[in-house]
């Protein structure tokens, strides 16, 4: 791990950041129980304290190195893409509360994956934007 941590990268991990919140919410949210789930929760755990040690060390290098000023700017205007999405998106879910036509359960889920969708399309348009030097 001595090589180079660039931005892509960091913004790559957000999606597992995500991927770990939709898993935990489907632990909190269940209704349900198998002997099995207590085999994934554990998993789930010990993968999380990990991944966090590891972005940490790798975040820490990140912010001893060099930044590139061009992926920056590229990163916000994904992030500024980002929130239009997700403000239209939340007002969708919103209003579909609010005529009854889903649930809080439903509604939770929507939320958690609506974060891993915007953190997959975050990555997406930063890849896109940062290759093109736009």
């Amino acid at each position: 791990m001595k090589s180079k941590v660039t931005l892509k990268e960091i913004v790559g991990t957000k999606i597992i950041y995500a991927a770990l919140l939709v898993s935990y919410y489907w632990m909190w949210a269940r209704r349900d129980w198998h002997n099995y789930y207590e085999a994934i929760q554990n998993t789930v755990m010990i993968f999380t304290i990990v991944f966090f040690l590891l972005q940490a060390v790798r975040v820490h290098r990140y912010n001893k190195e060099e930044k590139d000023e061009l992926a920056i700017q590229n990163l916000r205007r994904a992030d500024a893409i980002g929130l239009k999405l997700m403000t239209a998106a939340v007002i969708i879910i919103a209003f579909a509360c609010a005529v009854k036509a889903i649930d809080g359960p439903a509604a939770g889920y929507a939320l958690v994956g609506l974060i891993l969708a915007l953190a997959v399309i975050r990555f997406i348009i930063f890849c896109v934007m940062d290759s093109k030097g736009v």
